[in-house]
């Protein structure tokens, strides 16, 4: 029986053997390199073994110049064997290729995405094209459990597979089976005696499970999100004066099953420190007095390094903006242990002042450069300012052209009193397409074209051309905006369409329009947020009605105004006093001249009118398609001049205020107000029905078919048994008066893209009637106004639900389900609704 120690010599012996094999160097005589001949070689150049090998022709060749050969051409990783032998003065190197990579394949990985995979198996060698070398395989294999275990899944599994194909090449799988993370268990914090575990834990992104962990997945454990929460913790504990709080030790415990994991921490509280004094130091620029207005620490205080934080990049900023881009502030303490206090002394070091040699713009392949440039706050060969800089950056975010922009500052070689300025953008898909085509058996074939560009050549400027064209309806429209018609900002704009409208198959009362409308606008900026626009236009409408459909208050109101208008169709009728048969009021009793015309039902009323608008508006919002912070405000008044068909006026307002409550969710508040009324000759009629607000659907209150909540005309018969009216086809009319908001919670990082987010929206509004008198309209048998009511909070529709907003490449789409809260009677509900080429 062999002792231990003799195996054990046998094993090394073996593995030495077995380590040497490839290495073959069968010079055995010294002599002189004639010529030198490489026998193997598929696909690397003889030139390329030349390269690396150390012997010439002509050199001496030994057995000490063989073996360093051999090393260093196994060194270079191409070859998996190696032989050196001797045909006379020939010097004969036989190789033998290591495969090449012909395809790389991952499967099973959900986790960590391909592209970042392949990008970081290139950086050691594992690429389609390169040399295979299976050590680098096995690299590769235990860096991605490494990778996975931080990540929390410690039961995954790599298996690679090599398959050996034609013209000496391999073809490499990596099929991983990830498994399901281990999740928390029980996250226990030992030595803390003030505060309680659950206070303490609040903001970590590590948390056991609960009933937001499928989509917050805080109860998976990685080794990155608890180094972050160990810092929070740390943080807690030194903004409330615990100057020697420390985490003594973490133990990370994980079940057989490696499904479970225990954490625990073990910390150290320490004591409060109070602040004893306060100083500024070094070289301000600016007078001490203006620095120290902007320390936030007070002497006699509790110490908080949140406060020393926010003072050192308060005083940083000050000296951004007015050059010192690499300013720096150093907090230094001196601490009393005894006494539990600690002085502050903020050391200013400014640096040199720094001048923007030149600001670089890159990634706008489509938008000229003029359109970015004319956006910036920065410019050339001024003092940097990053107060200027963080203003371009949202100015360009808010154009609605880039997914992403990014600024970056870098310093002048050999110059450091000068940076180049670099603005990185991403750019979108900033118009929208939408054509459409179908066939209803009422209104037959229909077709629609829209195209919309915001960026239009690349100009910024913005152009959008409407047809549409089909049995109920047919439109053409024009628009073109220069927001930079002058280099201080002016914007110069024009609308021009044509229509025919049915305008009852838009969810309104029954009448047709026919429209010419012309508009020129001018905006003028004020501020860096605030704004003023005019606009002039001239509206040239014919509203045709016909008795029996169009609601007769529409009728009444026209008569009013603009006085009876005669029936139409008419054709002539015949002579027919001798026929007993006609009916009395078709004879005109004189034989020898023809009865009157037989007309139809339809009228027409032109109205013309010259109108102005005006509004002011406040935009802080720092996105311009998918906002998460900012606020929104704006004012608007239109009225047609005196000497119109029609006098009216109306006034509106807007907000949004949008308010991140947290890295992932953000509280956006909305309101929509207007308010509108006739003056001069249509005093007292109130405001033009065609001009009325309408509420209900996709862009006001979720839940409810478009434009349908408010004032509505039908007619109903009670049909015995019944005993009440339910009325039936109801027209909405719209009203003078609207009041609509929403209360959302959105979701900007639930799906990866940027464009896409998710959100949960409480929606309210209603529309009122206004100064028109509907007293008169009652009968439900021949047309009855329901919900007339005036502006009563209880009265407001409500409802809840959930929305989808994506950036298609098309244009963007919105997806939403409402559940109606307090829903009437009349109410005509639409739970899924969704939006196509039009903005959120």
């Amino acid at each position: 029986m062999t002792s231990p120690k003799f195996r054990k010599s046998l094993l090394c012996l073996s593995l030495a053997v077995a380590l040497g094999q490839p290495v073959h160097a069968q010079v055995a005589d010294t002599f002189v390199a004639g010529d030198i001949r490489v026998d193997g070689l598929q696909r690397i150049s003889a030139g390329t073994v030349f390269t690396y090998l150390p012997i010439e022709k002509g050199d001496e060749v030994t057995g000490a110049k063989t073996t360093e050969a051999i090393r260093a051409l196994y060194k270079t990783g191409f070859f998996s064997d190696v032989r050196f032998e001797r045909q006379g003065d020939i010097l004969v190197v036989s190789v033998v290729e290591r495969p090449s990579i012909n395809t790389l394949t991952l499967k099973g990985n959900k986790e960590i995405k391909t592209e970042d995979l392949l990008k970081g198996l290139k950086g050691i060698g594992l690429a389609e094209g390169e040399t295979y070398n299976p050590l680098n395989l096995d690299r590769v294999t235990q860096e991605l459990l490494r990778q996975y275990n931080n990540k929390g899944k410690y039961g995954v599994t790599i298996t690679p597979t090599v398959a050996t194909i034609d013209r000496n090449r391999v073809d490499v799988t990596l099929d991983i089976a990830e498994g399901k993370g281990a999740r928390l268990r029980d996250i226990n914090i030992v030595g803390n005696a003030v505060y309680a575990d659950d206070v303490l834990r609040e903001g970590w992104e590590s948390n056991t499970s609960n009933w937001l962990s499928w989509y917050k997945r805080d109860d998976q454990y990685s080794r990155e999100k608890l180094s972050g929460d160990l810092e929070k913790l740390s943080d807690y504990y030194l903004d409330r004066g615990y100057v020697d709080f420390n985490v003594e030790s973490t133990q990370v415990a994980i079940t057989p099953d490696k499904k479970d994991i225990f954490l625990t921490a073990n910390v150290t509280e320490g004591e409060v420190y109070k602040v004893s004094s306060v100083k500024v130091s070094g070289d301000t620029i600016v007078p001490v007095a203006e620095v120290e207005k902007l320390v936030l620490v007070r002497a006699g205080n509790t110490f908080s390094r949140q406060l020393l934080t926010a003072t050192n990049d308060r005083i940083t900023a000050m000296l951004g903006n007015i050059g010192y881009a690499f300013a720096e502030v150093n907090p230094v303490p001196e601490i009393d242990r005894e006494g539990r206090e600690i002085g502050i002394d903020f050391v200013v070091t400014p640096g040199p002042r720094v001048q923007v040699r030149r600001i670089e713009i890159e990634g706008n392949v489509r938008t000229n450069d003029e359109v970015v440039r004319r956006e910036m706050r920065q410019f050339e060969n001024s003092w940097y300012s990053q107060s200027a800089l963080d203003r371009s950056k949202i100015r360009l975010q808010r154009l609605g052209f880039f997914e992403t922009v990014e600024v970056e500052s870098k310093p002048v070689p050999g110059r450091p009193d000068q940076v180049d300025v670099v603005m990185k953008v991403k750019e979108r898909n900033s118009g929208s397409f939408v054509f459409g085509l179908g066939y209803q058996q009422l209104y037959g074939m229909t077709a629609s074209v829209q195209l919309s560009e915001n960026n239009f050549l690349g100009t910024g400027n913005r152009m959008a051309v409407s047809v549409q064209n089909n049995s109920y309806s047919k439109r053409l429209s024009f628009s073109y905006t220069d927001p930079y018609f002058t280099e201080n900002g002016v914007s110069v704009g024009y609308n021009v369409s044509f229509s025919d409208y049915n305008q009852g198959d838009f969810n309104t009362a029954r009448y047709t329009s026919k429209n010419f409308n012309f508009e020129s606008v001018i905006g003028i900026p004020l501020s860096e947020t605030d704004s003023v626009q005019f606009a002039l236009g001239f509206d040239k409408i014919d509203l045709t009605t016909t008795l029996g459909s169009t609601p007769k208050p529409l009728i009444d109101y026209l008569d009013d105004i603009l006085g009876t208008q005669p029936y139409f169709p008419c054709f002539p009728s015949v002579d027919d006093d001798n026929n007993p048969a006609t009916p009395s009021e078709n004879d005109d009793n004189n034989p020898a001249a023809p009865d009157p015309d037989i007309c139809g039902f339809n009228q027409t009323w032109p109205t013309r009118q010259v109108r102005a608008q005006a509004g002011w508006g406040r935009d802080s919002r720092n996105d311009y398609l998918l906002p998460t912070a900012g606020t929104y405000h704006r004012i608007g008044a239109e009225f047609s001049f005196p000497g119109s068909d029609i006098s009216y006026y109306k006034l509106s307002y807007q907000f949004e205020h949008y308010r991140p409550l947290n890295s992932w969710l953000v509280l956006k508040i909305g309101t929509d107000l207007g308010y509108g009324d006739s003056y001069g000759n249509s005093g007292g009629y109130g405001l033009p029905f065609f001009k009325n607000f309408y509420v209900g659907g996709p862009q006001s209150v979720r839940g409810y078919e478009a434009n349908t909540l408010g004032p509505s005309y039908g007619t109903c018969a009670i049909v015995a048994p019944a005993t009440t009216c339910v009325p039936n086809y109801l027209q909405p009319l719209g009203g003078a008066l609207k009041v609509a908001g929403t209360f959302e919670l959105l979701f900007p990082k639930l799906f990866n893209s940027r464009g896409t987010r998710l959100s949960a929206f409480l929606d309210y509004g209603n529309a009122f009637a206004g100064s028109f008198d509907y007293s008169g309209y009652t009968d439900p048998s021949v047309g009855a106004v329901y919900g007339t009511e005036k502006f009563k909070l209880n009265a407001l529709r409500a409802s809840a639900g959930v929305a989808l907003q994506w950036q298609a490449p098309v244009g963007p789409i919105s997806i939403s389900y409402a559940m109606p809260i307090n829903e009437g009677e009349l109410d005509r509900v639409e739970r899924l609704q969704f939006t196509f080429g039009q903005q959120f």
